[in-house]
């Protein structure tokens, strides 16, 4: 299993493994289609974003996906770059579950942020994903308050 980080050229290929996450995750059927806005803004943020995006690969098949999205905030003691990330579409393929694929792909990521000069990575687990993040030295955060507007 090879991680192989994504580029421009790779945009097909994103946006049909992003789509095919989102099916899955949400429970989405697969003829549903989905919200024009959705599809345009992901494909630019994959094209143009503060992001790193990998892919597993085995041979020449797509066995999962995982992007890390770059935030600057205000520096503060904890974190003096002021540099924090964000990951999310930690996707595995079914026949790829239960091999390792998410780990190297996080893994892969955290070294990333590392070199980048990030102090902290946060991201909103699924139930099945839990046990991985644990596993990789996330731990549960209740500091912390959103607003959706």
């Amino acid at each position: 299993m090879e991680i192989k980080k994504t580029n421009a050229s790779d945009i097909d290929a994103l946006m049909r493994i992003r789509l095919e996450m989102l099916r899955v995750v949400n429970n989405v059927k697969s003829d549903a289609v989905f919200d024009k806005t959705l599809v345009e803004c992901s494909r630019e943020y994959f094209l143009s974003g503060d992001q790193t995006t990998v892919f597993a690969m085995e041979q020449d098949k797509i066995a999962g996906c995982a992007s890390l999205s770059y935030i600057s905030v205000m520096p503060t003691f904890d974190h003096p770059t002021g540099k924090r990330a964000h990951l999310m579409n930690v996707y595995t393929r079914e026949a790829f579950r239960r091999l390792g694929v998410g780990k190297m792909m996080v893994q892969f990521l955290i070294e990333e942020a590392k070199s980048r000069g990030v102090t902290e990575i946060s991201l909103d687990a699924t139930e099945m994903g839990h046990p991985l993040y644990k596993s990789l030295g996330f731990s549960d955060n209740r500091e912390g308050m959103n607003l959706s507007i």
